[in-house]
C-alpha cells in the first residue's frame, strides 16, 4: 500500500483549490454527497498534516447528508511555499475565515449549516476564528486542541523567542512520532510513510501558536457557538 491510497474512502473525493485574498492557492478535497444538500462539515487537520489524514474521518462519521470538506492548510501538505509556515497564524485563521466563506458560497450552503471539526493545531484555529470572528455557522468540535503543547525542555518558549530576536526566521523540527497520536497499528505505519507529512515548523508560528492559544482560553467564556470537545485520556503531545 502507498500513502496516496490510504487517502481513499468509500465516498468519491473531488480535489480542487481556492485563492485567498493574498493570491495563495490553497488545495482542498471535497466529498459530495448523491442527493443535493445545503449542509457540510469542514475538517482541519493537525500541525504538519494535510487533508489525506483526516480523510478516513469522511466515511467514518457516516453522515451520507453531509459534504464534506478539509483542506492543506497554508504551508502544508500538497500546497507550494516553504513547509511549516505563513506569514503569520493570524494570516492562517485568515484563511480559515476565507476557506469557510468560500465553501458557502461556492457549493450555496449556509453558514448557519456548517460544521468544523478541528484537530491539534487545526483545533486552534477553528476556535481563534470562532473568537475573533464570531461566524454565524452551526457549531465546532474540537480534538485533543493544542492550547498547550507539551515541550520537554524547560524554558522552550523563552529560549525560541530568543534565538528569534537573533537569527530572524527559522525552523523548529517536530518532535511528534506516530505511536503518539494513535493506538491504531494501520495509522502509525501510514503516517511513517507519508511524504507528505513535514516536520519543521516556522519559529514565528510555533510561538503566535502558544500566544493564541493562551489568549483563546483567557477568554473562552466570549465564545458561545456550540462546542464539543475531545480530550486524551493520556496525551503525550498536548495537556489536557
Amino acid at each position: 500500500m502507498n500513502a496516496q491510497t490510504d487517502y481513499l474512502t468509500q465516498r468519491p473525493v473531488i480535489e480542487s483549490q481556492f485563492i485567498t485574498s493574498d493570491r495563495t492557492p490553497l488545495f482542498y478535497r471535497y466529498w459530495p454527497t448523491e442527493q443535493s444538500t445545503d449542509k457540510a462539515i469542514i475538517l482541519f487537520h493537525r500541525g504538519h498534516e494535510h487533508s489525506g489524514r483526516v480523510a478516513h474521518l469522511v466515511d467514518e462519521l457516516d453522515l451520507p447528508d453531509y459534504a464534506m470538506f478539509a483542506w492543506d492548510a497554508r504551508g502544508h501538505g500538497r500546497n507550494d511555499g516553504p513547509r511549516g509556515y505563513s506569514p503569520s497564524l493570524g494570516t492562517s485563521i485568515h484563511d480559515v475565515d476565507e476557506f469557510v466563506r468560500y465553501v458557502s458560497s461556492q457549493y450555496q450552503i449556509p453558514l448557519a449549516n456548517i460544521i468544523v471539526i478541528g484537530q491539534s493545531v487545526g483545533a486552534v484555529l477553528v476556535s481563534a476564528w470562532v473568537h475573533d470572528y464570531a461566524p454565524p455557522i452551526r457549531g465546532m468540535v474540537l480534538a485533543s486542541p493544542a492550547f498547550k503543547v507539551k515541550l520537554y525542555v524547560p524554558f522552550a518558549r523563552t529560549g525560541l523567542a530568543l534565538m528569534q530576536k537573533m537569527r530572524g526566521l527559522f525552523y523548529v523540527n517536530s518532535y511528534v512520532k506516530a505511536k503518539f497520536l494513535t493506538h491504531d497499528q494501520s495509522r502509525i505505519a501510514s503516517f511513517n510513510r507519508d511524504p507528505l507529512i513535514t516536520r519543521p515548523i516556522a519559529v514565528n508560528i510555533l510561538l503566535e501558536l502558544y500566544k493564541t492559544a493562551d489568549r483563546i482560553v483567557a477568554d473562552a467564556g466570549a465564545i458561545t457557538l456550540p462546542t464539543q470537545l475531545f480530550i486524551s485520556g493520556s496525551d503525550h503531545v498536548v495537556h489536557p
